[in-house]
């Protein structure tokens, strides 16, 4: 993937997280900071030193890839000792080393063993103690959880992060899987064919997307097509909808985009602007919440709106039942339609 006009600075301790579709350049960026691929302009600069040509030896950093990548006939020891053989350390301090990080990455009793009796998640922790036992001034983490299952990647997100924080390395890592990224960086960093579509913390690309690309890749969003009716009203369907979106002049075709959560569903919804009556068509029951795909005629659009396990309860919530919904006019986006690639 060729990548366009990267501009992009990292702060000391930051956990930034690059994220995006397969094929997006997500990887391809990563691979460059560490020197294994080469850019065809630009600089890359690590710490004011420009590191642009060197080689990955000669760049201080530590990577963790998505196959673990260790070596079999080696102890789990010997693993985690490879990177330090090389810098002529002593057997009392290397052994030291090791000891150390294997009690940091909670594996303090399994120096003896060999990587074919680990667990994915226990491999995958003794990567991240090899990549970290040179103390690197950056970790690069390459999908490093994508191979676990779903209930061991949680928990290692969660370890992980606790353990960048604490010894407060610079962390770059890719993924692919949003959850991951949300939970876990300071910076998140959507990428979309070869370019940058927004840098921001986690609740900025996700309240505050800044174009139609982000609103839709981040969790489940609706797309209502609308005409703007000039000073922040919106026509769609029959309904007409006030937004503190300005901008958008009278007649422009838009499309607004809605999270399942960017409702009201309580109390007196009569009182409140931008509301309609719907009839759910379809409930999704998703553990704690559900989404309910709900048919308006005066919208002319299905939505799909999220009800709490309790508001689904309370409310009478269920198929075939009419609903009245007020939308919430500080979340939504509206982009020209133009923008958005219609």
């Amino acid at each position: 993937m060729a990548l366009q006009s990267i501009d992009l600075s990292i702060e000391p301790g930051e956990l930034v997280c690059f994220l995006g579709p397969s094929g997006c350049g997500k990887t391809t960026l990563l691979r460059i900071i560490g020197g294994l691929e080469r850019q065809t302009r630009g600089r890359i600069l690590q710490n004011g030193i420009d590191v642009s040509d060197a080689p990955p030896a000669a760049r201080d950093y530590g990577i963790v890839f998505q196959s673990y990548a260790l070596f079999p006939n080696l102890t789990i020891a010997q693993n985690i000792a490879y990177g330090l053989v090389n810098r002529r350390k002593g057997r009392l301090e290397l052994n030291a080393r090791v000891t150390e990080l294997l009690s940091l990455v909670g594996l303090p009793d399994a120096g003896a063993k060999y990587p074919s009796q680990m667990s994915g998640g226990q491999q995958q922790r003794v990567a991240l103690a090899r990549a970290l036992a040179t103390s690197p001034g950056l970790l690069l983490l390459d999908e490093p959880l994508s191979a676990l299952d779903a209930k061991v990647r949680e928990r290692l997100r969660g370890e992980i992060r606790q353990l960048q924080r604490r010894l407060r390395v610079t962390t770059i890592m890719v993924t692919h899987d949003q959850e991951e990224a949300l939970s876990m960086a300071d910076k998140v960093v959507v990428m979309n064919d070869g370019a940058i579509e927004q840098i921001g913390s986690a609740s900025e690309v996700y309240e505050r997307a800044a174009t139609p690309f982000v609103a839709d890749f981040l969790g489940k969003v609706n797309v209502l097509d609308a005409t703007s009716l000039g000073g922040g009203r919106y026509r769609v369907g029959s309904v007409e909808l006030t937004l503190p979106v300005n901008g958008h002049v009278a007649g422009e075709a838009v499309r607004i985009y809605m999270r399942p959560e960017d409702r009201h569903v309580e109390g007196d919804i009569a009182s409140l602007p931008n509301r309609l009556r719907g009839r759910i068509a379809r409930i999704d029951y998703l553990g704690t919440f559900c989404l309910a795909e709900v048919q308006s005629e005066a919208l002319g659009q299905p939505m799909i709106i999220s009800y709490s396990l309790n508001q689904l309860h309370d409310l009478g919530v269920r198929e075939g039942v009419d609903v009245d919904i007020a939308l919430r006019a500080d979340r939504v986006r509206v982009f020209s339609n133009r923008v958005a690639g219609a």
